[in-house]
Protein backbone atom coordinates (compact mmCIF):
# COMPACT_ATOMS: atom_id res chain seq x y z
CA UNK A 1 0.00 0.00 0.00
CA UNK A 2 1.47 3.49 -1.05
CA UNK A 3 2.06 5.10 2.26
CA UNK A 4 3.40 8.46 0.71
CA UNK A 5 2.78 11.55 2.55
CA UNK A 6 -0.03 13.79 0.71
CA UNK A 7 -0.62 17.70 1.12
CA UNK A 8 -3.05 19.94 -1.07
CA UNK A 9 -2.01 23.10 -1.48
CA UNK A 10 -4.80 26.02 -2.03
CA UNK A 11 -6.88 28.35 -1.48
CA UNK A 12 -10.39 28.00 0.57
CA UNK A 13 -12.74 28.74 -2.65
CA UNK A 14 -10.51 27.23 -5.29
CA UNK A 15 -13.05 24.26 -7.33
CA UNK A 16 -9.94 22.47 -9.18
CA UNK A 17 -8.63 21.57 -5.78
CA UNK A 18 -12.04 20.57 -4.69
CA UNK A 19 -12.29 18.11 -6.96
CA UNK A 20 -8.72 16.19 -6.00
CA UNK A 21 -10.47 16.58 -1.80
CA UNK A 22 -13.54 14.66 -3.56
CA UNK A 23 -11.82 11.83 -5.07
CA UNK A 24 -9.23 11.40 -1.89
CA UNK A 25 -12.23 11.13 -0.16
CA UNK A 26 -14.02 8.85 -2.24
CA UNK A 27 -10.99 6.48 -1.57
CA UNK A 28 -10.40 7.04 1.93
CA UNK A 29 -7.23 8.15 1.29
CA UNK A 30 -5.52 10.25 4.19
CA UNK A 31 -4.00 13.68 3.52
CA UNK A 32 -3.38 17.17 4.94
CA UNK A 33 -4.69 20.74 3.22
CA UNK A 34 -2.71 23.82 3.24
CA UNK A 35 -4.56 27.15 2.01
CA UNK A 36 -3.02 29.99 1.01
CA UNK A 37 -4.30 33.47 0.62
CA UNK A 38 -4.35 34.10 -2.70
CA UNK A 39 -4.65 37.50 -3.01
CA UNK A 40 -0.61 37.63 -0.93
CA UNK A 41 1.20 33.93 -2.06
CA UNK A 42 3.79 32.93 0.43
CA UNK A 43 7.61 33.02 -1.20
CA UNK A 44 7.91 29.09 -0.12
CA UNK A 45 4.43 28.57 -2.50
CA UNK A 46 5.99 30.35 -5.11
CA UNK A 47 9.33 28.25 -5.12
CA UNK A 48 7.30 25.45 -5.76
CA UNK A 49 4.78 26.33 -7.98
CA UNK A 50 5.85 26.84 -11.50
CA UNK A 51 2.75 28.70 -12.81
CA UNK A 52 2.10 30.64 -9.55
CA UNK A 53 -1.59 28.54 -9.47
CA UNK A 54 -3.11 26.32 -7.48
CA UNK A 55 -3.71 23.15 -6.40
CA UNK A 56 -0.45 21.51 -6.13
CA UNK A 57 -0.20 18.12 -4.44
CA UNK A 58 2.98 17.49 -2.22
CA UNK A 59 3.71 13.67 -2.48
CA UNK A 60 6.64 13.43 -0.15
CA UNK A 61 8.53 15.76 -1.61
CA UNK A 62 7.74 15.70 -5.22
CA UNK A 63 5.19 18.69 -6.47
CA UNK A 64 2.32 17.87 -8.69
CA UNK A 65 0.60 20.48 -10.65
CA UNK A 66 -2.49 20.74 -12.57
CA UNK A 67 -5.63 19.37 -11.15
CA UNK A 68 -6.31 17.25 -14.21
CA UNK A 69 -2.71 15.47 -13.23
CA UNK A 70 -3.57 15.07 -9.94
CA UNK A 71 -6.57 13.42 -9.86
CA UNK A 72 -5.10 10.54 -12.74
CA UNK A 73 -2.52 10.14 -10.42
CA UNK A 74 -4.30 9.78 -7.35
CA UNK A 75 -6.58 7.67 -9.46
CA UNK A 76 -3.62 5.16 -10.94
CA UNK A 77 -2.14 4.63 -7.14
CA UNK A 78 -4.75 4.56 -5.11
CA UNK A 79 -8.27 2.12 -5.36
CA UNK A 80 -10.62 1.79 -5.89
CA UNK A 81 -10.14 3.30 -10.24
CA UNK A 82 -12.64 5.70 -10.83
CA UNK A 83 -11.68 6.25 -14.42
CA UNK A 84 -13.89 3.57 -17.02
CA UNK A 85 -11.86 0.62 -17.90
CA UNK A 86 -12.57 0.77 -21.53
CA UNK A 87 -9.70 3.45 -23.40
CA UNK A 88 -12.75 4.81 -25.73
CA UNK A 89 -14.89 5.31 -22.70
CA UNK A 90 -11.83 6.84 -20.81
CA UNK A 91 -11.32 9.09 -23.19
CA UNK A 92 -14.80 10.40 -23.23
CA UNK A 93 -14.87 10.89 -20.11
CA UNK A 94 -12.09 12.72 -19.97
CA UNK A 95 -13.33 15.31 -23.11
CA UNK A 96 -15.85 16.22 -20.82
CA UNK A 97 -14.04 16.74 -17.60
CA UNK A 98 -12.12 19.40 -20.01
CA UNK A 99 -16.00 20.84 -20.73
CA UNK A 100 -16.57 20.93 -17.14
CA UNK A 101 -13.62 23.06 -16.67
CA UNK A 102 -15.30 24.78 -19.88
CA UNK A 103 -18.60 25.54 -17.69
CA UNK A 104 -16.53 26.61 -14.64
CA UNK A 105 -14.62 29.47 -16.75
CA UNK A 106 -18.28 30.29 -18.58
CA UNK A 107 -19.49 30.51 -14.96
CA UNK A 108 -16.60 32.89 -13.79
CA UNK A 109 -16.90 35.40 -16.98
CA UNK A 110 -20.95 35.84 -15.91
CA UNK A 111 -19.33 37.26 -12.56
CA UNK A 112 -17.01 39.62 -14.64
CA UNK A 113 -19.05 40.60 -16.79
CA UNK A 114 -18.90 44.91 -16.83
CA UNK A 115 -21.96 45.60 -16.58
CA UNK A 116 -26.18 43.96 -16.83
CA UNK A 117 -26.21 43.39 -20.69
CA UNK A 118 -22.22 41.22 -20.74
CA UNK A 119 -24.00 39.06 -18.08
CA UNK A 120 -26.91 38.44 -20.12
CA UNK A 121 -24.94 37.56 -22.77
CA UNK A 122 -22.70 35.46 -20.36
CA UNK A 123 -25.66 33.62 -18.75
CA UNK A 124 -27.06 32.95 -21.98
CA UNK A 125 -23.34 31.13 -22.85
CA UNK A 126 -23.68 29.46 -20.04
CA UNK A 127 -27.26 27.98 -20.54
CA UNK A 128 -26.22 26.91 -24.01
CA UNK A 129 -22.65 24.83 -22.40
CA UNK A 130 -25.49 23.07 -19.95
CA UNK A 131 -27.65 22.45 -22.47
CA UNK A 132 -24.95 20.50 -24.66
CA UNK A 133 -24.06 18.26 -21.20
CA UNK A 134 -28.40 17.69 -20.74
CA UNK A 135 -28.23 16.11 -24.06
CA UNK A 136 -24.85 14.21 -23.34
CA UNK A 137 -26.62 12.57 -20.13
CA UNK A 138 -28.10 8.90 -20.35
CA UNK A 139 -30.54 7.31 -17.36
CA UNK A 140 -27.73 8.21 -14.62
CA UNK A 141 -27.89 8.10 -11.83
CA UNK A 142 -24.08 9.23 -12.60
CA UNK A 143 -22.52 10.17 -15.94
CA UNK A 144 -21.92 6.86 -16.75
CA UNK A 145 -24.48 5.02 -15.43
CA UNK A 146 -24.25 3.05 -12.09
CA UNK A 147 -20.97 4.09 -10.97
CA UNK A 148 -19.10 6.88 -9.87
CA UNK A 149 -16.22 8.19 -12.17
CA UNK A 150 -13.57 10.76 -11.95
CA UNK A 151 -15.94 13.07 -14.47
CA UNK A 152 -18.64 13.02 -11.73
CA UNK A 153 -15.59 14.11 -9.30
CA UNK A 154 -14.93 17.53 -11.83
CA UNK A 155 -18.51 18.56 -12.51
CA UNK A 156 -19.22 18.49 -8.60
CA UNK A 157 -17.58 21.86 -7.65
CA UNK A 158 -19.41 23.48 -10.49
CA UNK A 159 -22.62 22.16 -9.37
CA UNK A 160 -22.03 23.35 -5.69
CA UNK A 161 -21.06 26.80 -7.13
CA UNK A 162 -24.14 26.84 -9.24
CA UNK A 163 -26.40 26.05 -6.15
CA UNK A 164 -25.23 28.10 -3.68
CA UNK A 165 -25.63 30.79 -6.99
CA UNK A 166 -29.28 30.33 -7.27
CA UNK A 167 -30.90 32.15 -4.68
CA UNK A 168 -28.76 35.48 -5.83
CA UNK A 169 -29.21 34.93 -9.61
CA UNK A 170 -32.02 33.50 -9.75
CA UNK A 171 -31.00 31.85 -13.23
CA UNK A 172 -32.82 28.70 -12.79
CA UNK A 173 -30.21 26.90 -14.39
CA UNK A 174 -31.50 23.36 -14.08
CA UNK A 175 -34.82 23.58 -13.59
CA UNK A 176 -35.05 22.57 -17.36
CA UNK A 177 -33.03 20.62 -17.22
CA UNK A 178 -34.08 17.84 -15.09
CA UNK A 179 -31.22 14.95 -15.96
CA UNK A 180 -28.57 17.65 -14.50
CA UNK A 181 -30.57 18.66 -11.67
CA UNK A 182 -30.86 14.44 -10.61
CA UNK A 183 -27.12 13.79 -11.49
CA UNK A 184 -26.38 17.56 -9.33
CA UNK A 185 -29.04 16.53 -6.58
CA UNK A 186 -27.13 12.88 -6.18
CA UNK A 187 -23.25 13.88 -6.29
CA UNK A 188 -23.73 17.27 -3.54
CA UNK A 189 -25.47 14.74 -1.32
CA UNK A 190 -22.29 12.67 -1.10
CA UNK A 191 -20.31 12.51 2.14
CA UNK A 192 -17.32 13.25 0.16
CA UNK A 193 -18.49 16.20 -1.53
CA UNK A 194 -19.61 17.81 1.85
CA UNK A 195 -16.69 17.44 2.96
CA UNK A 196 -14.26 18.48 0.26
CA UNK A 197 -15.19 21.99 1.11
CA UNK A 198 -14.44 23.74 4.51
CA UNK A 199 -17.71 24.71 6.70
CA UNK A 200 -17.79 28.59 5.91
CA UNK A 201 -17.49 27.80 1.94
CA UNK A 202 -20.97 29.25 1.11
CA UNK A 203 -20.22 32.76 2.98
CA UNK A 204 -16.63 33.11 1.90
CA UNK A 205 -17.74 32.29 -1.78
CA UNK A 206 -20.70 35.32 -1.30
CA UNK A 207 -18.05 37.19 -0.32
CA UNK A 208 -15.56 37.17 -2.45
CA UNK A 209 -18.00 37.77 -5.36
CA UNK A 210 -19.69 40.87 -3.51
CA UNK A 211 -15.97 42.30 -3.37
CA UNK A 212 -14.67 41.04 -6.28
CA UNK A 213 -17.08 40.74 -9.36
CA UNK A 214 -18.25 43.84 -11.27
CA UNK A 215 -21.95 43.77 -10.41
CA UNK A 216 -20.81 41.66 -7.32
CA UNK A 217 -22.89 44.08 -4.62
CA UNK A 218 -25.75 43.86 -7.03
CA UNK A 219 -25.93 40.46 -7.76
CA UNK A 220 -25.03 39.62 -4.42
CA UNK A 221 -27.23 41.94 -2.54
CA UNK A 222 -27.71 40.48 1.06
CA UNK A 223 -31.11 39.41 1.40
CA UNK A 224 -33.48 39.96 4.19
CA UNK A 225 -34.11 36.98 6.33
Amino acid sequence: MNTARLELVSFKTCPYVQRAAIVLHEKAVPFEITYIDQTNKPDWFLKISPFGKVPLLKVDDTVLFESAVIVEYLDEVYPPRLHPADALRRAHNRAWIEFSSTLLSSQLQMLKSPDRAAFDAAATRFGELLDHLEAELGEGPFFNGTSLALVDCAFAPLFMRTEIMEPYLGLGAFAQRPRIQTWSKLLLARDSVQRSVVPEYSELLINSWRKRAPLGRELFAERSS
